[in-house]
């Protein structure tokens, strides 16, 4: 049945993802909740890829594939192929992870109770004292992760549900690099109520070739989170009051020397060096955008 105005739109963007593409479009196929559009957007991969979306796409007239003409990198991606999506939701889906049957249904369930939300977490650790779903308003989401320090911004997209209109008023995420989800959900954070959402909704492949593991073999790319942390907690649009934005940028401050110090006895002098001149250099998000 030809659905012309999906309630979610499912964004896949792929780079040399032959080998699990078809597990996670698979996945989606068995969804429990059938009101989605599937959006491939290939960012010139140089395997089979392309071809393997075109035909699975040929099998189902909710998958739409589309390739880019040059490659964008991974979030400039995920922000051009929010150009296609036609839903009242966007949910990212990569190209090498999966989807329970039941998510879509879920996450659509937990968003529809509250529509003063912007966007919602799933993914998230049980809490003791209440159940899920939760709303957290702008300062309650930066007290949870930074003065509580439950984490809740460190989540890729694949555990993000967000309203279109809500990230196309944003212009997408706001930064090239690893940290670019990080600093999307400090961005939206700034203004924008989040609902939390419980586990077993999505599931999160680890492999060499995602982009996670530059994070776990890159000293320099794992310390620009503190770093993404400082700028947001530092900007006039942060939601806390004064006394919790100072415990936090403190607390900031004083993790990154602890980072730097546990480095030097680690890797040497010169990589605490560099991460020196990284703490002292003023940080500015690179502001991307797409052709």
């Amino acid at each position: 049945m030809a659905v012309n105005k999906p309630l979610v739109s499912v964004l896949m963007t792929a780079f040399n993802r032959e080998k699990y593409l078809q597990s996670a479009v698979e996945s989606l196929l068995k969804s429990t909740y059938y009101n989605w559009e599937l959006i491939i957007l290939d960012d010139c991969s140089t395997d089979s890829t392309f071809s393997l979306a075109q035909h699975l796409a040929a099998k189902d007239e909710r998958i739409q594939v589309y390739r880019n003409s040059k490659n964008l990198g991974q979030f400039k991606n995920r922000n051009k192929i929010v150009d296609y999506a036609q839903g009242k939701y966007i949910k990212y889906l990569d190209s090498d992870d999966l989807i329970y049957p039941y998510g879509l249904e879920q996450l659509v369930y937990y968003m529809e109770q509250f529509p003063n939300a912007g966007y919602g977490f799933c993914s998230i650790k049980q809490d003791p004292n209440r159940i899920y779903p939760l709303l957290l308003a702008p300062s309650e989401s930066y007290e949870e992760h930074f003065i509580k320090k439950n984490r809740i911004f460190d989540k890729a997209p694949l555990s993000s549900i967000i309203k279109k209109e809500v990230i196309l008023r944003y212009g997408g995420f706001p930064h090239e690099a690893v940290s670019g989800d990080f600093a999307m959900w400090c961005l939206l954070a700034q203004t924008e109520n989040v609902v939390l959402m419980p586990q077993g909704i999505v599931w999160y492949r680890t492999h060499e070739g995602q982009e996670m593991q530059k994070t776990r073999d890159s000293t320099i790319v794992e310390f620009e989170y503190f770093k993404v942390a400082e700028y947001f907690l530092s900007d006039v649009n942060c939601p806390l009051d004064n006394i919790a934005n100072e415990i936090a940028l403190k607390e900031n401050r004083k993790t990154q020397k602890k980072y730097i110090f546990w480095k030097l006895r680690q890797q040497g002098l010169k990589v605490a060096w560099d991460l020196i001149k990284m703490k002292n250099d003023d940080f500015h998000l690179n502001g991307i955008s797409h052709d």
